[in-house]
């Protein structure tokens, strides 16, 4: 009985394949070629993902740089009613006294095609024509403008540093000067561009700023902002149609986006790219660690990109580079495909530009 079931139970297992005659035990144990099978296939979803990922990578990659080079694609190019090569940084500081109607009539005199100023709000609410918000360095005296009346400002002094011009001062031509108002600026130029850095958060400054611009119809011809983003976003909601430069922390996320290549798909509301050209801090009497002239070298290298200012042109914004007094870098910027240059130097850039016929169209 004992030999007859083992019979019957090695021909059920052997009919089933469960049969294993060096243990006698009727489980069937995976073969090598199934546990294979099964780790070839473990091997091929792995390589679907990997494939997958770097598929979506590289048609990421591509994309961008198809939209980045054709930004027509995607975004209706921004018109503009003026072009300038030659802007002068505060009325052309290292020539006349800076930020006063001497300095903008001569600087329009030498061919400038953009005037580079600043503005304050006085104690009585006028807007004042000034890049710092005390009057030390410019008239001598320790009050803000903030807390004067535009009457009871002084006059400005008759040798000034020039900021970016290390070594350099500017000596008085002539009479002494008072800070004019921007109304006097949009008066007597009323046909000349015109780059208003709202400086200083003081109540209303923005709103009298526009209300200028709309009185004088400058509209089209005037560029503002600050590197404050909290003024600059302030002036885009008071008017979105007057031309407006990109706020620091906006250059900060505009070199990001370009970086890892999501620029091309961010539609930007900013019309002008204003940035300082690392290499400037080479020409001026500032003190840097070496950790910090590390730094600026690294942002040099990453700020001149000739791929980032085509692309940006190609939108309809112009890239201003500032702020040049050598005509080496007056060359860097242009050979970079920037439109235009901040100078305190209008006469040398006239002058360079008209050698350099290249780099500008007139």
């Amino acid at each position: 009985m004992r030999r007859f079931l083992i019979s019957m139970t090695k021909q059920i297992s052997k009919r089933h394949g469960l049969w294993r005659s060096s243990n006698h035990k009727c489980l069937k144990q995976p073969s090598e070629s199934s546990a294979g099978s099964r780790v070839k296939m473990s091997l091929s979803a792995g390589a679907i993902a990997g494939y997958s990922i770097l598929g979506a990578f590289v048609g990421y990659v591509v994309t961008s740089v198809i939209f980045l080079k054709c930004p027509g694609i995607l975004h209706k190019k921004k018109k503009r009613d003026f072009v300038c090569a030659h802007i002068s940084h505060r009325g052309g500081a290292a020539e006349r006294i800076e930020n006063t109607l001497t300095a903008y009539h001569h600087a329009v005199e030498m061919g400038t095609q953009m005037l580079e100023i600043d503005v304050h709000f006085s104690k009585d609410k006028k807007v004042v024509v000034s890049h710092d918000e005390d009057l030390q360095r410019v008239a001598g005296s320790e009050q803000r403008i903030c807390d004067c009346d535009y009457e009871d400002l002084p006059l400005l002094k008759d040798e000034i540093n020039v900021t970016f011009y290390g070594g350099v001062t500017c000596q008085n031509k002539g009479n002494q000067e008072k800070m004019p108002t921007l109304e006097q600026v949009f008066l007597e130029f009323p046909n000349i561009p015109i780059n208003v850095d709202v400086k200083g958060e003081s109540e209303g400054l923005c709103e009298a700023v526009h209300s200028l611009i709309k009185q004088f119809k400058r509209e089209k011809i005037t560029v503002w902002g600050n590197f404050r983003s909290t003024t600059t976003e302030k002036l885009y909601k008071l008017d979105s149609e007057i031309p407006i430069f990109f706020s620091m922390r906006r250059v900060a996320f505009l070199y990001l986006w370009f970086y890892t290549g999501l620029l091309p798909f961010i539609p930007l509301k900013e019309t002008h790219l204003e940035i300082i050209l690392p290499d400037v801090f080479n020409r001026v009497e500032f003190s840097f660690s070496r950790g910090q002239r590390i730094i600026l070298s690294v942002l040099g290298f990453l700020v001149r990109s000739k791929v980032l200012f085509d692309h940006l042109k190609g939108r309809g914004i112009p890239t201003y580079l500032w702020v040049l007094n050598e005509e080496e870098d007056f060359k860097t910027a242009f050979e970079l495909g920037v439109e235009g240059v901040m100078t305190d130097c209008p006469t040398k850039l006239t002058k360079w530009l008209d050698e350099n016929p290249q780099y500008w169209k007139r």
